[in-house]
């Protein structure tokens, strides 16, 4: 396995992403935050620089120690959406029922091809099912009405 390539670009919280972006994450309280991609790695590191405002007050580390109030430091970073481990489990876990639901279509769709006269008997059925089921209420409640009369 190749050496791991970790290039922060001289930016605290700022990583290289394979794809030429640049993402950042912040830890806060024992939470890994990741506040999303960037084009530019000063972009990135203006974005980590707002979060640390936001979230840790005066006990902050900057990339950009001169900016001097929190205000200025949501004027060049917008709020970022704050990613958390939960919120990926919960992202991995949809996706994977979607990839499952879709296997089943794939699936329903091949035994559709293959075996039509299924369909067929499927179709007639459940209108035959629901006839049945109608005439079988139809019958208990003439059975209730003659119970009440008598």
């Amino acid at each position: 396995m190749p050496p791991r390539r970790s290039e922060t670009w001289g930016y605290r919280g700022v990583r290289a992403r394979p794809f030429g972006g640049f993402s950042v994450e912040i830890r806060f309280r024992g939470m890994r935050l990741g506040l999303g991609t960037f084009d530019t790695a000063h972009e990135a590191a203006r974005a980590y620089d707002a979060a640390a405002w936001r979230l840790r007050g005066p006990h902050r580390t900057l990339n950009f120690p001169n900016m001097p109030t929190r205000e200025r430091a949501q004027e060049l970073a917008p709020p970022p959406r704050l990613i958390t481990d939960e919120d990926r489990r919960g992202n991995r876990r949809r996706e994977h029922r979607l990839s499952i639901a879709e296997i089943d279509e794939e699936a329903m769709a091949l035994w559709r091809q293959c075996f039509p006269q299924d369909i067929i008997n499927e179709c007639e059925f459940y209108p035959q099912r629901r006839a049945e089921r109608e005439k079988r209420s139809a019958g208990q409640a003439a059975y209730r009405e003659h119970k009440r009369t008598w």
